[in-house]
């Protein structure tokens, strides 16, 4: 049954990759022109769209998804969405799930051009792009980031193992990009989630992708950053996370 899974998963991960690219090459000029003609609000409901229909193609290889919350997201709140990282797909889930925080990212500044529609939101849509060999340009950033969430109640979502876990065992977090975002937005709250099995996805590279995947995203209760030392949250933070990882 897995030899037939596997040979069937190259039929899929095409078609899926077709689906895709057209998704990717359609959003880019919406998106600009959302953005451009209409604001921020069309911008941004035009990006929860986008990573709506991805999660919706990926249906094709017959995965799914669970997303639990675990309490109400309170609204016009800075908030911290601190995570373990699997694979680039724990990323439309993150968004779509959770559109109503407005999620913002902390990402690699090689994903800052190329890519139709992802390097475009990046660079607009309120996110930040870090050059991972610079440490002092990378913590200036994360602390831009921090300020626009304070001052516009949003969220911004921090991968604190710095690379994706490939088989799923979670890294040791780095602190300083957490502590960066505490001292420079200390009036947020930390959203921790613990992401399972979307490396699953990418156990093969980008293809052919496995079938019959589920994933699973769960979130913990919100912890005021205020009511901690930035170290003692961040080992919190770490523990929290782990604690339903496997």
């Amino acid at each position: 049954m897995k030899f037939v899974l596997h040979i069937l998963s190259y039929f899929f991960s095409i078609v899926f990759y077709i689906l895709f690219g057209i998704i990717l090459l359609l959003f880019d000029p919406i998106q600009r022109v959302c953005l451009n003609v209409f604001g921020y609000t069309a911008h941004k409901a035009s990006v929860d769209i986008f990573n709506g229909l991805l999660i919706l193609i990926l249906h094709v290889l017959g995965t799914t998804f669970s997303f639990k919350i675990s309490e109400k997201l309170p609204r016009n709140t800075p908030i911290i969405v601190a995570s373990n990282h699997q694979s680039m797909w724990d990323i439309p889930p993150l968004i779509w799930f959770l559109r109503k925080i407005h999620p913002k990212f902390i990402s690699k500044k090689e994903l800052g051009k190329g890519i139709p529609t992802i390097s475009y939101n990046l660079k607009y849509g309120g996110s930040v792009l870090i050059d991972r060999k610079d440490p002092l340009q990378a913590t200036t950033e994360i602390a831009k980031v921090a300020k626009y969430i304070s001052e516009n109640k949003r969220s911004v979502v921090i991968f604190p193992e710095g690379t994706r876990s490939r088989n799923g065992e979670p890294k040791k977090f780095h602190r300083k990009g957490l502590i960066t975002l505490f001292e420079n937005a200390p009036d947020s709250f930390v959203l921790p989630v613990s992401i399972n099995n979307s490396w699953k996805l990418q156990r093969n590279g980008m293809f052919p992708i496995p079938m019959f995947c589920r994933l699973t995203f769960e979130t913990h209760p919100l912890i005021k950053v205020s009511d901690f030392e930035p170290d003692a949250l961040v080992d919190l933070v770490e523990k929290t996370i782990k604690s339903k990882i496997g």
